[in-house]
C-alpha cells in the first residue's frame, strides 16, 4: 500500500525522486554539505496533473508547493508544504487530500522534521518524524530508528535536488542520496540525461533532464520510465514530469510561482 500512495505522490506532489528495492551504494560525500542556491522563503509553485490517453488531457488535480522561513526549536528553518488534490471531477475515479511538510535546516538543508497527512482512495495515513542529527536518530509515530548522518525525507528530497550541481554531471551519470520514508532507509539514486528545450501547457523551457528509477507493483511502471525536466537556470524549478502507467500517461505541469530566487531566464515564450 506504501508504494501504491508513494506513486501517486510523485504525480500529484512532483516528487522528484522514487526509491527501488535495490540497494545502492552512496559515494559521493559532498552531498552532506549542499548548500541552498536556488530557493528563497514566500515561494510557491502550482502544477496541474493531467491523465493522458490517445492524445487527450483529463486534467485530475492540482499540486502546490510553499515555503516559508520559521524556526524550530530556535533553529532557523525552511518549512517547506506540499499538498496534492484531486478535482471534485476526478474524485470518483480516486480521490487524493495529500499534505506533506518538512523543517529543513537552513544551514545544513537537512531535514529536522517531517509529517505526512494523508488520505488517498479513503486510506489514511499520519506519520511525524523528528530527525536528531547528533545522534542520526529519527523518533516517529512508532518509535526510534536509526538513520544515515546526510538523510532527507519526501519533502526536503525535493529542494535538495533542486540545488545539485547538475554541470559536475554528464548524460547517464547516476546521483545518489538516501532517504528516509515509511520507517525504512532508502539509497536513492537519478540518472543525469542532459539538457533539452521542451515545451509544456504553460510554455516553451530550456531545461534539465533526468529519470528517477521506480519501483515496479505501483501504478506506474518499474524502471527508468518517468522522465523529469526542471528549469535549466538557477531556480532549478520542476516544470514538467511525465511517466507512462498501465493505460495512458500522467503528465505534471507547472502551471504557475511566485517569489523565485532568480529570474526565470529558461523561459522561451508561452503555448
Amino acid at each position: 500500500m506504501f508504494r501504491r500512495s508513494f506513486a501517486l505522490l510523485l504525480a500529484l506532489a512532483l516528487v522528484t525522486m522514487a526509491f527501488t528495492n535495490s540497494r545502492y551504494q552512496v559515494t559521493d560525500s559532498t552531498f552532506c554539505g549542499i548548500r541552498n542556491t536556488s530557493f528563497k522563503e514566500e515561494e510557491r509553485i502550482t502544477y496541474t496533473v493531467y491523465y493522458t490517453v490517445i492524445g487527450l488531457y483529463i486534467n485530475a488535480g492540482t499540486a502546490v508547493f510553499t515555503t516559508k522561513l520559521e524556526r524550530l526549536n530556535g533553529k532557523p528553518v525552511y518549512h517547506v508544504v506540499g499538498t496534492g488534490v484531486t478535482h471534485p471531477s476526478y474524485d470518483w475515479v480516486y480521490r487524493v487530500r495529500d499534505r506533506y511538510e518538512s523543517y529543513i535546516d537552513t544551514n545544513t538543508m537537512q531535514p529536522l522534521r517531517f509529517v505526512r497527512n494523508v488520505d488517498e482512495g479513503g486510506y489514511k495515513i499520519y506519520q511525524h518524524y523528528d530527525f536528531n542529527k547528533t545522534t542520526n536518530i529519527a523518533t516517529t509515530t512508532k518509535g526510534e530508528y536509526s538513520v544515515p548522518a546526510c538523510v532527507q525525507d519526501v519533502m526536503s528530497s525535493i529542494y535538495y535536488a533542486r540545488n545539485i550541481d547538475f554541470s559536475r554531471y554528464k548524460a547517464g551519470d547516476k546521483i545518489p542520496f538516501t532517504m528516509f520514508l515509511d520507517y525504512e532507509n532508502f539509497n536513492l539514486f537519478i540518472r543525469y540525461q542532459g539538457k533539452e528545450t521542451i515545451k509544456t501547457r504553460y510554455g516553451t523551457f530550456r531545461t534539465i533532464k533526468f529519470n528517477p528509477l521506480l519501483v515496479k507493483g505501483t501504478i506506474f511502471e518499474g524502471g527508468e520510465g518517468m522522465t523529469v525536466w526542471v528549469t535549466d537556470d538557477a531556480n532549478h524549478i520542476p516544470v514538467r514530469i511525465e511517466s507512462p502507467i498501465v493505460v495512458g500517461k500522467v503528465k505534471v505541469d507547472m502551471m504557475g510561482y511566485s517569489n523565485l530566487r532568480y529570474p526565470l531566464s529558461s523561459f522561451v515564450r508561452l503555448r
